[in-house]
């Protein structure tokens, strides 16, 4: 999901300023029921408006515990819906010298709304997929002998993803080296974007697992935060088990039918049940962390 997320964040912000050589500085931006425009904006809020939507809804749908089943779906469809838009607004202001003369954007407009309906469709069949439950007994465990206390440790990053965060850095300035950027409008409308690409994108290269007798706490990003953070009464299970990033939608933080999974390179993962949702992160020697965690879940489910 951070590679579509910064996909449709790049379309949304490339392709006017990669076009505004085609146009003035004022786009059309609305059109009447005659399909003439009557209303415009500037360069910069064409780029600025929905690409802050966009960042307003990666946001939510990952913060927002209640919209997380089905967050999925409403970032494909409205990813879908905000770069149709984009597309089919630039495309009809192409090469018009005046904004009153753009081309009718009816069929576009249309074309947009059924694909990010269809897209909504598919994200929420996909969304309805659950993984087969296990139960605790099923995973292993650890013989943890009585006075004594284990801690596991694991960590794992993706240089291709780093090499991602760093060319998202750049992107902003080298925009503006070329030309493409709006000269009246201030510089921070064209980096913030990047900038927040590049640091979504950096966040999810690496992460360092750490589970102790209180639960699990996993790290993102070479500073160590953001972290999530799971109580060891709150996990049902654990075990390892072996992920492709085919399985999963690609690399990063991803989420698919599987739960939620942190996919940095093909093969064993940490999967853990807790609170009904599964988690899953690519680290080594996952058996060991897996059987650590169900002792621990074991032993508060066992106190009196």
């Amino acid at each position: 999901m951070a590679a579509w997320a910064t996909g449709i964040l790049a379309l949304l912000v490339l392709v006017p300023l990669a076009a505004r050589r085609g146009f003035e500085d004022l786009l059309a931006t609305h059109w009447n029921a005659s399909g003439e425009p009557d209303g415009a904006h500037p360069l910069w809020a064409v780029v600025l408006v929905p690409a802050a939507i966009w960042v307003a809804l990666v946001t939510g749908a990952v913060f927002w515990r209640a919209a997380r089943r089905w967050r999925g779906a409403v970032l494909v469809s409205c990813g879908v819906l905000l770069a149709g838009a984009q597309v089919s607004l630039v495309r009809a202001n192409l090469s018009h010298a005046d904004w009153h003369d753009a081309d009718p954007v009816t069929v576009g407009a249309v074309s947009t709304v059924v694909a990010a309906g269809a897209a909504g469709l598919v994200g929420v069949l996909a969304s309805g997929r659950r993984a087969s439950a296990a139960s605790r007994g099923q995973g292993p465990r650890m013989d943890i002998p009585a006075g004594e206390r284990r801690v596991w440790l694991a960590s794992a990053e993706n240089r291709w993803l780093y090499l991602l965060a760093a060319v998202l850095g750049v992107g902003a300035p080298a925009a503006q080296l070329v030309g493409f950027g709006d000269r009246t409008a201030p510089m921070w409308l064209l980096t913030v974007p990047f900038v927040f690409a590049s640091v979504s994108v950096l966040a999810c290269a690496s992460v360092r697992v750490r589970v102790t007798e209180r639960g699990m706490d996993v790290a993102f990003g070479p500073l160590g935060w953001p972290v999530r953070r799971w109580d060891a009464a709150d996990i049902e299970w654990a075990r390892a088990e072996n992920r492709r990033p085919a399985q999963v939608g690609g690399w990063g933080y991803r989420l698919s039918g599987l739960g939620t999974t942190v996919m940095l390179r093909s093969g064993a993962c940490l999967v853990i049940r807790a609170r009904g949702k599964n988690f899953a992160v690519s680290v080594d020697d996952a058996e060991r962390g897996a059987a650590l965690l169900n002792s621990l879940a074991g032993a508060h489910t066992e106190r009196p």
